[in-house]
């Protein structure tokens, strides 16, 4: 019997989301008959524990007799359990200085850690994420926050909605303003950004035509591979050669900012890869964006701008561009530029999240936990038994 837990979410500000839902917990224990799910209770859950229990799940405060323990968030060092495996977002594998000490605490005492963002096919494809919801969540609330910069439209908060489709009601009789929207990125963020322009009528227009044309409805360019980075030498982009050497490529991204209103933001990004622009780009006077939904959130990143995560409650401030310091936002003027840079868009709308979520990681994942051996539990394993595994070792002065 594989006996897995569902553990309770215990950052500081607690994230809603759960690995699975009640319905999904009810399905495995159905059609797969050694699997056993016990989870954790929560008061902050975005599913309740009535209805875990209305599902015959069973809940209880002591996991120790389960063989892996799953959650959503990073788990703080001093709930820990030693010789455990652990399933959740650890944000460890770029060294993020935050979580060093739960890094070297997960070492310490021995943790399987297995990263959902990890989990990869062998052609590092990733199998898991919330990106989707993450696109959907982090493009609405840049399209709330334009209107409340400019003044030109309301919308509601995506966490004052009951779900994803209540939010859609939203959008059914709104008509945006027209606007030029720069959008970047290839992967799940940007599926869910390319959902809501087209929930919003928004038109795509080629990267040659958004910088020499003006429209009069809403339209937005889609920038990725050879629109957004070349070879530094050539002039060229090849995919396979950009994923081996991103650091010699160029980013053209400069090419769009005095077409652009709005950026949505959605590439994934680390310290080899040249950033969006740079700092002192702001300064420009063609420069014409106002808003940047830095999706991806990486703080000093690929927006350099993005000079810290907010939150859910507060997810919005500004920039000056003449003193590059952080301003209040939704000033109606050409000085400041508005950043939203969440860091858990999903969790505005945590059951339509979770729900994806779960189906993916029984459908691609739980298979992978009742065999003796796999490869992708295996490139996701950052470190077992007090030691990094051979495709983490890199993290050796991080993580002892």
């Amino acid at each position: 019997m594989l006996r897995i837990g569902l553990i309770r979410e215990r950052k500081k500000l607690p994230d809603e989301r759960v690995p699975f839902t009640p319905k999904q917990c009810a399905y495995i224990h159905k059609h797969y008959p050694s699997v056993n799910i016990t989870v954790q209770p929560s008061p902050t859950r975005c599913y309740t524990d009535d209805e875990y229990r209305a599902a015959g799940i069973e809940l209880a405060d002591d996991l120790s007799n389960c063989d892996i323990l799953m959650g959503v968030k990073e788990v703080p060092a001093e709930y820990l359990i030693p010789n455990k495996t652990y399933f959740f977002f650890s944000h460890t594998k770029k060294k993020q200085a935050y979580n060093r000490g739960m890094m070297q605490a997960i070492i310490q005492k021995k943790i399987r850690l297995v990263d959902y963002e990890c989990l990869t096919y062998s052609d590092e494809q990733r199998i898991l994420g919330f990106g989707l919801y993450a696109g959907i969540v982090g493009a609405h609330n840049g399209f709330l926050t334009y209107g409340k910069k400019t003044g030109k439209y309301d919308l509601p908060a995506a966490h004052d909605v009951k779900n994803y489709q209540e939010l859609l009601v939203a959008y059914e009789h709104f008509k945006m303003p027209n606007v030029k929207i720069a959008m970047t990125g290839s992967g799940k963020v940007a599926s869910g950004v390319l959902e809501i322009l087209t929930q919003l009528d928004i038109e795509p227009v080629e990267p040659a035509d958004f910088v020499t044309h003006e429209y009069e409805y809403p339209v937005f360019t889609h920038l990725k591979g050879a629109s957004l980075y070349a070879r530094k030498d050539n002039d060229l982009f090849h995919r396979d050669d950009f994923h081996a050497h991103p650091e010699a490529y160029k980013c053209l991204f400069s090419n769009y900012v005095h077409q652009a209103d709005i950026l949505m933001n959605g590439i994934y990004w680390e310290e080899r890869i040249c950033r969006l622009f740079n700092k002192e780009d702001i300064k420009r006077k063609d420069w014409r964006i106002s808003v940047i939904g830095d999706i991806t959130c990486d703080v000093n990143g690929s927006v350099p701008i993005n000079v810290g995560a907010s939150t859910i409650a507060d997810p919005v401030y500004g920039i000056d561009r003449n003193t590059l310091q952080k301003v209040a936002p939704f000033q109606n003027t050409k000085n400041t530029i508005d950043v939203m840079a969440v860091d858990n868009l999903p969790n505005e709308l945590p059951r339509d999240a979770a729900q994806y979520f779960g189906l993916h990681l029984e459908k691609y994942i739980l298979p992978e936990l009742l065999k003796e051996k796999s490869e992708i539990l295996e490139r996701a394993t950052i470190c077992e038994n007090g030691k990094l595994t051979k495709h983490y070792e890199y993290l050796a002065d991080y993580a002892y």
